[in-house]
């Protein structure tokens, strides 16, 4: 058996949702365009963006320093596994930050984590359910040293409830999980394969339209995995994203130049988001058309 860190290309998810991003072109149509808007509203809360972090965790520059990061360049934050002292620090420097929770099989560290969110000012709150269950087999995973237990929809429906907050579930990558969400009562997805968990996974994106036209605007999405600019941004939502995550092209700025730096990245991909939009005649993020954009054929 081949180890996972070794894995062959074929079925490499991350290098399939690459191929299948560079796969779209986009039509220009700039005669009589607008300068665009890019502002959102996300569960109440305006944002200059719809460029969202990914639920990051353990960064060296500190979880706190990512939410700033987020909040001066007016985007939603994301973030994933932390302490709950961890967590309220973060909450305290963000602004509109979502909490994406483990399913650790001790259910009281849940609770303890959707208690703290909702207690400190989270925007929303989700579960991280891809990463509940090993990579080669069927196993309940262990991440960062602690153990984690695949959830039931009983006890999905059970967070859900307790949390008192807007709900997405991260890790549906299909109509039929988009739909079982929905009945749970949560209020968006976040498609993701947690970068390449499932080889031969959907590309997140791929799904996008056929998701849209089964929930209209009832249910949140969020396409999460290998958005690295504004190009692939403006793919994405025309596609039906209300929002996109992008988190490795995130870590170095952070690193180097703290929460300016990354927020530097942030602008400069909605800029780029902006100069898409302008040359395809989408003054608002309402505006992109789905009909921009265009497959390549012979890349997959």
């Amino acid at each position: 058996m081949i180890p996972y860190t070794e894995r062959p290309l074929p079925g490499d998810s991350i290098a399939l949702n690459r191929r299948y991003l560079d796969s779209i072109l986009i039509e220009g149509r700039i005669v009589g365009a607008k300068h665009p808007d890019t502002r959102f509203s996300l569960f109440g809360k305006d944002f200059e963006t719809p460029i969202m972090t990914a639920a990051l965790s353990h960064l060296q520059s500190g979880m706190d320093a990512f939410a700033l990061g987020a909040k001066l360049a007016g985007a939603p934050c994301c973030v994933g596994m932390g302490s709950v002292e961890e967590l309220r620090k973060v909450l305290r420097a963000g602004d509109g930050v979502i909490r994406i929770i483990k399913p650790y099989a001790d259910r009281d560290e849940i609770f303890r984590r959707l208690e703290c969110a909702r207690e400190e000012g989270a925007l929303a709150v989700g579960m991280d359910v891809e990463h509940s269950v090993n990579v080669r087999d069927d196993r309940d995973s262990l991440v960062a040293g602690f153990q984690m237990k695949l959830p039931t929809l009983e006890e999905l429906r059970e967070y859900v409830s307790f949390a008192a907050l807007p709900f997405l579930v991260k890790g549906a990558l299909s109509v039929r999980d988009a739909s079982v969400c929905a009945d749970l009562g949560c209020a968006g997805v976040i498609l993701s394969h947690h970068n390449g968990l499932m080889r031969w996974a959907v590309p997140p994106v791929l799904l996008l339209p056929e998701l849209r036209k089964r929930f209209g605007g009832k249910l949140l999405l969020v396409a999460d995995g290998g958005i690295a600019d504004g190009f692939d941004a403006y793919k994405a939502l025309a596609l039906g994203a209300d929002a996109v995550s992008v988190g490795r092209p995130l870590m170095e700025p952070l690193q180097e130049g703290g929460p300016e730096g990354m927020a530097a990245v942030l602008r400069a991909m909605n800029d780029e988001l902006k100069a898409v939009m302008v040359r395809t005649g989408a003054a608002t993020l309402r505006d992109i058309d789905p009909s921009t954009l265009h497959f390549m054929g012979g890349l997959l």
